[in-house]
């Protein structure tokens, strides 16, 4: 199953990312070529707007993206952290298979609005950085710190002053292994898996025995009793600090789905 992304402004000639966003038909039609050349394949199973290019209505990507399904070059398409309304003008277009979105213990704002939607128009979800960026796993400690280039060393979740705090919810998870016999970020990764059944967490590493470790978070049970347990005690812990900095929330345009707004 091959997934991959497109909405970046890509230099044609060395084929690296610039830092803009690009969703003009014909920049997506060159980016799918050069996709299907370098991963050696006919077709791509799952195929994302990274992130909603302001200047293309979403109407137009989703006709480019059905002009390459009737080609046979994409299978199903998704969205990426985009508005509410986009998301439904989008699928009024092209059904729209797959939303991908931060969601976590850690990070749980697509559950007011986004998930709802999800369900309401039949749209699986896929869970990024489904482990906290390696928080929920219990590497991360209140002496922890990151070094230059480490993009956590931005996020105020993980300054010095918020983390003694927020790993709280560490604490809940080391809680919950030992009752499961598990991993802190098996009952993470079981956590999001019952929540719907639509949810699917893709949680990143290049470890073979970090992914052996997480897919068996598959056949970690959590009853509905022991969801409303933890539930409850998650809505006990306020986390401290933000998922982002501000010039990155103005760049990417990530919290647009947890507002009401018209895009």
């Amino acid at each position: 199953m091959i997934a991959t992304k497109f909405g970046f402004d890509i230099d044609q000639k060395t084929g690296k990312r610039g830092p803009g966003r690009n969703s003009k038909p014909e920049h997506i039609k060159i980016v799918v070529h050069h996709m299907l050349k370098r991963l050696r394949t006919d077709y791509i199973d799952l195929l994302y707007q990274h992130r909603v290019d302001p200047e293309v209505p979403i109407e137009d990507v989703a006709g480019v993206v059905g002009d390459l399904m009737r080609q046979g070059k994409v299978l199903h398409w998704g969205l990426s952290e985009m508005g509410l309304n986009t998301l439904r003008r989008a699928h009024a277009t092209l059904p729209v298979s797959a939303v991908q979105s931060e969601y976590s213990m850690l990070w749980r704002g697509p559950e007011e609005h986004v998930l709802p939607l999800c369900e309401e128009l039949g749209i699986g979800f896929v869970p990024w950085s489904p482990l906290g960026v390696q928080f929920l796993t219990g590497w991360i400690d209140e002496d922890t710190r990151f070094a230059k280039g480490d993009f956590r060393a931005l996020e105020g979740r993980f300054a010095p002053e918020n983390l003694p705090h927020n790993l709280k919810l560490v604490h809940l998870l080391q809680e919950w292994a030992l009752k499961k016999n598990a991993s802190p970020a098996q009952v993470a990764l079981a956590w999001l898996l019952a929540k719907k059944p639509y949810i699917v967490p893709i949680p990143g590493t290049t470890n073979k025995d970090h992914m052996l470790a997480n897919t068996a978070a598959s056949a970690l049970t959590l009853s509905p009793h022991e969801m409303q347990e933890i539930d409850t005690a998650l809505n006990a812990i306020n986390i401290q600090g933000a998922r982002l900095p501000d010039f990155v929330q103005a760049y990417s345009g990530v919290e647009a789905p947890l507002k009401k707004q018209k895009d």
